[in-house]
């Protein structure tokens, strides 16, 4: 493993360690302010945040064919990615939710497979198995402590997690081509757009004028921390790494969100929780075992098949 793709790997599970923190901040705030705000809230003033440095770096900014692509993404993982997390949490616990979102990395593996980005083999398969029982484990255990209908907010988040998963596969050669603080201010921006359009038309802004300054504190928490440097850390690890190795990090997230919400939110944390997360990271670390240089990405040669609509 060389230094670049080591380097990858580190700030994807820095970026993961944090977007922990980003699902117990998402839950304190859910009941105060719907999805489509939150949302808004999160990307508008991360794309706030990383347009000036892109500019100022004078980055790479897409050239025109790359455009739709990047706008489609930015669409998938930055509109309809934070509408269904944030609707997620509104039904379950910070901890299920983070659990929920560990399915990323067997969908990633899924879909690079089915898209011929990524040989899936037997040691991912039988890696997969294991890590949807640690899931299971820790979602279908202990039902009775969760809130009246949770499932639905786990269910939520696999399509969120399915969202990522895509991301993941089809933005690496946009990355790679921008370079990762521009491609991520873009996707971001035109996300944003979207969101705040929909939230202004619904009135969904409205109750900001009740927030108090823990809440506000909040807000900037996630615009900051969880929409720029997040996600900057996330397309950085993209540019350097394989798809599947970047989304084998958001093992980490379960444990920093069932710690931010044991100590924010005053969610126990529950044996069948702790036993699920090591089943999860047994299953990941098989699936990712097993490695040969085919089944890397080939960054050299975007297929049709890694841009949406073969953009």
């Amino acid at each position: 493993m060389g230094l670049g793709e080591l380097s990858g790997i580190l700030a994807a599970i820095l970026s993961s360690a944090l977007g922990g923190t980003a699902v117990g901040a998402t839950r304190y705030l859910a009941a105060a302010i719907d999805p489509l705000a939150l949302g808004a809230f999160r990307f508008g003033i991360g794309a706030a945040f990383l347009l000036p440095i892109a500019w100022l770096r004078q980055g790479r900014w897409p050239a025109r064919p790359d455009w739709p692509g990047v706008a489609g993404l930015g669409l998938l993982f930055f509109g309809l990615f934070p509408i269904l997390f944030n609707a997620a949490l509104v039904f379950t616990t910070a901890a299920r939710g983070a659990l929920a979102l560990s399915t990323l990395p067997l969908l990633t593996m899924v879909a690079a497979a089915a898209l011929g980005v990524e040989r899936l083999s037997p040691h991912k398969t039988i890696g997969m198995l294991i890590a949807m029982a640690g899931v299971a484990i820790a979602l279908l255990s202990g039902l009775s402590d969760a809130p009246a209908g949770a499932w639905r907010g786990d269910l939520l988040m696999v399509g969120a997690a399915l969202c990522m998963a895509l991301y993941n596969v089809w933005s690496r050669p946009f990355i790679r081509r921008s370079g990762p603080v521009t491609f991520t201010a873009a996707a971001m921006a035109v996300g944003a757009v979207i969101l705040i359009a929909l939230s202004w038309s619904r009135g969904s802004f409205v109750p900001i004028s009740a927030f108090n300054g823990p809440q506000w504190l909040a807000i900037l928490y996630l615009g900051v921390l969880g929409g720029a440097i997040i996600f900057y850390l996330w397309a950085f690890a993209l540019e350097r790494t394989t798809p599947t190795l970047v989304a084998v990090s958001v093992t980490v997230n379960p444990v920093t969100a069932s710690l931010f919400g044991d100590f924010l939110l005053g969610e126990a944390l529950r044996w069948n929780l702790m036993l699920g997360l090591v089943t999860v990271l047994v299953g990941i670390r098989v699936a990712t075992t097993w490695r040969t240089g085919s089944a890397r990405l080939d960054a050299s040669r975007p297929s049709s098949a890694q841009r949406p609509g073969g953009a």
